[in-house]
């Protein structure tokens, strides 16, 4: 009877096993935001081999999250299995197609080719066309000029081009190739080979032409900066400890952040780093709706020298090089604290094939030593409030430049967004030895730049960010408000001669809220809601305040500013539009003028009491110091998403004291 009963007991257990995994992997919480994960990668590559659209030769530049709709995304409840769906940018040689699969069904909703683009470059094509440039007698006949009559160890990077609508480049894929000579250093920055270019044609594999604009020896400096490099590393008394020992302040539920009274959806992202999404501020019971989604959009930078080698490199990176994925890993206890939490995701193999990525995103509470407010007084106790933030944070490298992305969210409801600069500035060799030295050729050496080292100069650039941020706030029905402040002159009776008061203006369409920044008209940019009002009768909104950034000096006629038009103004505004994610269109690679931003604002659509999407540009002008050379102390620009009458009151009151 014991062995018997011993026997129904472990049948129960059994039973009981079964149900709760059955019952587990039956309630699918995914959320529909959530990253496409290893094996719906792999449900993507099936099914595309099952219908016939898969061989040896397939490439792929995108495999990614096709969301749902909007509406589906707020009103998900966790309950019900999400739905699911990813689309894929597929190479089948000279042709392009986009296609779309449901996840769920393991079925194949769209195959479609698109004609007259150029996908984003592939990891294979920046080297593709190497040995075969080697073998090339009048590429053999310039490098003999420089001293080279081995070719072994130098090495080639063929990327897109700046396009500029030439015949050699019209319905081709044309790379630029450069070249680096990988002897005697590890920081190859300063070994480029200056003045030679070859101009290929990436399908047919047929070298164009190659530009020999004269030899310039390479620079015998060495500028690594490895530790080993650093003769001494300098002393820094005492040891500066943080630590959390009762655990992060914040919680995850998947890919779902909650912080205090925030909650957030972060995802890792291959073409833009991170997205941000479903934004809500927990007011006393009310969960009230921000952000629905932001992220970066795009990355534009231009260099500054006339000659041809550095003409064509203006580069649109999160568009033409994300071959690979944009952000790579965090260093824990240096890119982010220790204790921070790291997420991991998965980028594509040009073959389609998931690739981990470690740590690429931290997420995590910082005190940066700054009051969250205070006020000293006699007639009441002296006040103040220790400030905390949570910070998600990225890391981009593309070729020489990193960029430190931080999402910060902050407990008076305000949202940070910073862009860190660091890395190593693109720099060329010059015959003239340093600006105190005599111009050769006519020319100064740093008549695009400036030196950074004996026969090197930094090229003068610019960065430019666009930041596309859906607010929903307190709904969809919202609408563009520009407080413009303007001076008041006062009657001659008055002792004070003027003041400045308040002109607020709706912006009714999209010609209207594509604005610049103007100091001297000074103008705050508001999204308001149709649905709720404060406490004293004003509509709740949000202020997208700007922080230190710059104008364009390209002129209009320019190509690469004809071709990336959304830093052509620091704001931009537009009706919802899922497909409308890349400020400079979807395939910028080799693209013609006018795609993105420029485009779709050319029917001047409505964006009044609607739901609409903000786009801001930040811009950088980098005239390299000595102090950026060999690598760049990070450089920030930021901008902030501040409420303002969202609230009825300070909603950081609530601080406790330490």
């Amino acid at each position: 009877m014991k062995m018997y009963a011993q026997k129904i007991q472990n049948l129960i257990l059994l039973c009981f096993i079964v149900f709760t995994y059955l019952f587990a992997h039956s309630q699918n919480t995914q959320h529909p935001l959530d990253p496409v994960t290893w094996q719906e990668y792999w449900t993507v590559l099936d099914v595309l081999q099952s219908t016939n659209h898969l061989d040896s030769k397939t490439r792929f530049s995108h495999i990614n999250l096709l969301p749902p709709d909007k509406s589906v995304v707020w009103d998900w409840s966790g309950n019900q299995k999400a739905p699911r769906a990813a689309y894929a940018i597929v190479h089948q040689e000279e042709k392009t197609y986009r296609a779309e699969v449901n996840l769920n069904t393991r079925s194949l909703d769209l195959w479609k080719e698109l004609k007259g683009i150029q996908p984003t470059w592939l990891n294979e094509e920046f080297d593709k066309m190497l040995d075969k440039v080697k073998e090339d007698p009048q590429f053999k006949a310039a490098m003999k000029k420089r001293g080279y009559e081995d070719l072994t160890f130098i090495e080639g990077f063929f990327g897109p081009p700046g396009y500029f609508g030439t015949e050699e480049q019209k319905g081709r894929r044309i790379a630029h190739g450069t070249f680096v000579d990988v002897r005697y250093a590890r920081n190859l920055w300063s070994r480029g080979i200056s003045g030679l270019t070859v101009v290929v044609d990436m399908h047919t594999e047929d070298i164009l032409r190659i530009v020999d604009e004269g030899v310039v020896p390479i620079a015998t400096v060495n500028v690594d900066f490895d530790a080993s490099s650093i003769p001494k590393v300098r002393e820094i008394p005492g040891e500066m400890i943080i630590s959390q020992p009762n655990g992060p302040g914040f919680k995850l539920d998947g890919y779902t952040v909650s912080w205090q009274k925030w909650k957030f959806h972060v995802r890792p992202d291959h073409r833009v780093g991170m997205i941000i999404s479903t934004v809500t501020y927990q007011d006393g019971s009310d969960s009230r709706k921000i952000l629905y989604e932001g992220h970066l959009s795009e990355i534009f930078v231009p260099y500054m020298d006339a000659s041809f080698d550095w003409s064509h490199r203006n580069f649109i990176d999160a568009g033409e090089y994300t071959a690979g994925g944009l952000t790579k890993p965090l260093l824990p206890g240096l890119d982010a604290p220790d204790f921070a939490y790291y997420m991991d995701g998965l980028v594509l193999n040009d073959n389609g094939s998931p690739q981990p990525v470690p740590n690429m995103l931290a997420i995590f509470e910082r005190e940066d030593g700054n009051p969250s407010w205070r006020h000293f007084s006699n007639d009441m106790e002296p006040e103040s409030r220790v400030k905390r933030d949570l910070v998600v944070r990225s890391a981009a490298v593309l070729g020489n430049y990193d960029y430190i992305f931080d999402w910060i969210f902050q407990q008076d409801g305000s949202i940070k967004v910073l862009v860190g600069a660091t890395g190593i500035a693109e720099a060329k060799a010059t015959i003239q030895k340093n600006a105190a030295s005599s111009v050769e050729n006519d020319e100064p050496g740093d008549a695009y730049g400036r030196f950074v080292d004996p026969n090197i100069v930094a090229v003068n650039h610019d960065h430019y960010f666009s930041f596309r941020m859906d607010l929903d706030v307190d709904g969809e029905h919202n609408s563009l408000l520009l407080d413009r402040l303007q001076t008041r002159m006062l009657p001659e009776n008055n002792p004070r001669r003027s003041i400045w008061v308040t002109n607020p203006k709706i912006a009714k369409s999209e010609s209207e809220a594509k604005l610049k920044i103007n100091l001297d008209k000074p103008t705050l940019w508001r999204v308001i809601s149709r649905n709720r009002k404060n406490h004293v009768g004003y509509p709740t909104s949000y202020q997208l305040m700007p922080g230190k950034t710059g104008n364009t000096l390209l002129s209009a006629d320019d190509y690469p500013r004809r071709r990336v038009g959304f830093i052509n103004y620091h704001l931009w505004a537009t009706p919802y539009d899922k497909n409308e994610k890349f400020a400079a269109g979807d395939f910028p690679t080799l693209s013609l003028p006018g795609q993105g931003l420029p485009s779709w604002t050319e029917n001047d659509r409505s964006i009044e009491d609607t739901d609409i999407v903000l786009w801001y540009t930040v811009g950088m002008h980098h005239m390299v110091r000595a102090e950026d050379w060999p690598v760049m102390p990070v450089l920030w620009h930021s901008f902030e998403l501040r409420p303002f009458d969202y609230f009825d009151r300070n909603p950081a009151l609530d601080l406790p004291k330490k």
